[in-house]
């Protein structure tokens, strides 16, 4: 038996073209070119969008009190005119399993378009980025400073640069820290130098980690440390709308003069200038291909478009595009993993607002005495229960407390209750048996709660009455 593996020959490396490393192949740091296009511009306007949401709303004021504020010492949760509290926390994760078949829909259609626009990650690496071109200058000016001798110059770049840096960490870090306690007591004590150690703790965590993320890790959070980046290739399908290289118009690439007929060179559209791989933020060269490393930022694109413009070529080098698409087949938009998707993430968001708009703003607790029962001085069987009552409003509320479905029982005990906004009180009281139906040890009885001015918000809960066998 021959057991050696067959050798075919391979084509050898086209001397006439160098071997090069990527950035990320290099290892070293990665240094992005400017550049503009439409796509910056989205990306530019998502962002700062989103930059304007996290760091405005911390400073919003709803009825006198933050307008979102997680908190953890009242255990509520302010979100303008709402508060949730800890019994409503299951609303939480359904919103979080609809954001999370919200990002399987979206990778499905077309990549990783969250992780290129929105995603905190991206957004904070490219204002890191901009601080960098601020204080250091272009790729070119930051290549020469990395290779330059410690000089005055450099080190004021570099302090500058970090310095930079720093201050948007701290922003951030306060801003977020400022979502759980109040925002201005906390940027007072900050400036005043009193935080208490877990606030000071806290700040200082969120900003260490900001200032690591997003100066010093970057493309190696995107690579290594997210898990989306591992799972979302196995969500692609041929159909999807991904950022990629068509190789038949390109190959074979190579430098040309402007005014010259590359045709007749025997050359396709990619001029080989490399600008795709300068301006992406992980370093990677799309012409090899679909890589986990790539956030689909279609910065690549945005450059490939320009340098096509100046030779006056058609756009679409590099471009969002599906697999059937590059092969020469149609791209189908509809398909059956995409509506399943789709159908059960507007399946969800309309069970999750009935959810929401049904919660119940009132919240009652029974716990009945550890006591079995006693015998009260009109010689009735009586059983105590401690009621929990949650004003779960931001208002002040009536409440009507009695007997639902209970018959034979008789509720001794405040029958009316007023509670301030967001109050809880405990409210103990006593159920008496006014006949003697011959029925001994256990049976149920349910309390009620009407909120007076909204009748329809009543809530019910079951207890048990505990009474001698005879």
């Amino acid at each position: 038996m021959n057991d050696r593996i067959p050798v075919r020959a391979v084509e050898t490396l086209d001397p006439r073209r160098p071997v090069r490393l990527t950035p990320a192949q290099a290892g070293g740091p990665i240094h992005t070119r400017g550049f503009r296009g439409r796509f910056r511009n989205l990306r530019l306007l998502g962002a700062g969008a989103l930059m304007l949401l996290f760091f405005a709303t911390a400073w919003l004021n709803w009825n006198g009190r933050q307008a979102v504020l997680w908190d953890l010492q009242g255990r509520q949760f302010h979100i303008f005119g709402a508060t949730f509290w800890p019994q409503d926390f299951v609303l939480l994760s359904a919103l979080l399993i609809i954001c999370a078949f919200g990002l399987f829909a979206i990778t499905v259609f077309a990549g990783r378009v969250w992780c290129g626009y929105a995603c905190p990650q991206s957004v904070w690496t490219w204002m890191f980025m901009w601080a960098e071109k601020v204080s250091e200058g272009d790729r070119g000016q930051r290549l020469k400073l990395d290779a330059a001798p410690w000089s005055a110059a450099k080190l004021a770049r570099r302090t500058a640069k970090h310095g930079l840096w720093l201050g948007i960490a701290l922003a951030t870090a306060v801003t977020f820290v400022g979502y759980f306690m109040p925002i201005r007591p906390l940027l007072a004590d900050l400036a005043g130098l009193r935080l208490d150690s877990a606030s000071a703790f806290w700040v200082a965590f969120f900003t260490a980690a900001t200032y690591l993320n997003a100066g010093w890790l970057r493309e190696k959070v995107c690579r290594d440390m997210c898990p989306y980046s591992r799972f979302q290739s196995v969500m692609f399908d041929r159909d999807t709308l991904a950022i990629a290289y068509d190789a038949t118009r390109g190959e074979p690439r190579g430098a040309r003069r402007k005014d010259s007929d590359a045709q007749a060179q025997g050359l396709g559209d990619c001029v080989d200038c490399t600008l795709c791989v300068q301006v992406c933020p992980t370093g990677i060269d799309i012409r090899d291909g679909l890589q986990l490393e790539c956030i689909g930022c279609a910065a690549c694109i945005d450059a490939c478009d320009s340098v096509m413009d100046k030779l006056g070529y058609a756009r679409g080098l590099v471009r969002y595009g599906s697999e059937a698409e590059l092969a020469g087949e149609r791209t189908r938009l509809l398909r059956p993993r995409l509506v399943g998707y789709a159908a059960a993430l507007l399946l969800m968001i309309g069970a999750f607002a009935w959810a929401l708009a049904a919660r119940p703003l009132v919240s009652l607790d029974v716990t009945r005495d550890r006591g079995l029962f006693r015998e009260n001085a009109a010689g009735q069987i009586e059983n105590i229960y401690s009621l929990k009552v949650i004003n779960k409003t931001q208002a002040p509320q009536r409440y009507l407390i009695a007997l639902t479905d209970s018959d034979g029982l008789a509720l001794q005990g405040p029958g009316e209750l007023r509670l301030a906004a967001g109050e809880i009180r405990d409210v103990p009281v006593s159920v008496a048996r006014l006949v003697e139906d011959g029925k001994g040890s256990a049976r149920p009885l349910y309390f009620e709660v009407v909120p007076l001015d909204a009748p329809e918000g009543r809530v019910v809960t079951d207890s048990t009455f505990i009474a001698p066998a005879r």
